[in-house]
């Protein structure tokens, strides 16, 4: 099975990301993009940077959890999500994640992953014989747009941080 959401991804080197963010600004380009899926609103990256506490060394899970739910609540959940078989099932279901690449503070600074450490928006999942593969959006670098990115979950499962981050459903819907 395979799902994959239509996402129009942001690069975190782009003209509206300030220069001094860009080499750190995966977590609140992340956040965006994802807010930019569900609302159609892209809020200002060098805000989203400060009220998430993003440092020039990165953004923790607990600060960009904590810090989004203080910001979006009560319209949005952003909880932790634990199992692949949860992430699957938000997919499913149409809301992108936020996902975080730690190989420092997950301590396995030697295990060859995807990413060493950044965030990027989760969009899709392909099921594969002995695997799982992630559709993410890189972020983009300097010279280049975000793209599209198949990586495998098996190769990053010890420092995969995942993050959801979806509207809260109304009783009238």
């Amino acid at each position: 099975m395979k799902v994959l959401l239509p996402f129009q991804a942001m690069n975190q080197y782009a003209d509206q990301v300030p220069h001094a963010y860009r080499a750190s600004a995966c977590g609140p380009v992340t956040a965006a993009s994802i807010l930019r899926y569900h609302e159609g609103l892209t809020p200002g990256i060098g805000q989203l940077y400060r009220l998430l506490g993003t440092t020039p060394i990165g953004l923790s899970a607990f600060c960009f959890i904590r810090r989004l739910k203080k910001w979006l609540s009560p319209r949005y959940e952003i909880q932790r999500v634990r199992s692949v078989e949860r992430v699957k099932q938000e997919l499913d279901a149409g809301y992108p994640l936020a996902v975080k690449f730690d190989r420092y503070f997950s301590l396995r600074w030697r295990q060859e992953t995807t990413f060493a450490y950044h965030w990027v928006p989760l969009i899709g999942y392909e099921e594969t014989e002995g695997d799982l593969l992630l559709f993410v959006h890189d972020n983009g670098q300097k010279n280049r747009p975000s793209k599209l990115r198949a990586v495998s979950f098996q190769k990053n499962r010890g420092v995969l941080s995942f993050i959801r981050i979806s509207p809260v459903q109304s009783s009238n819907e």
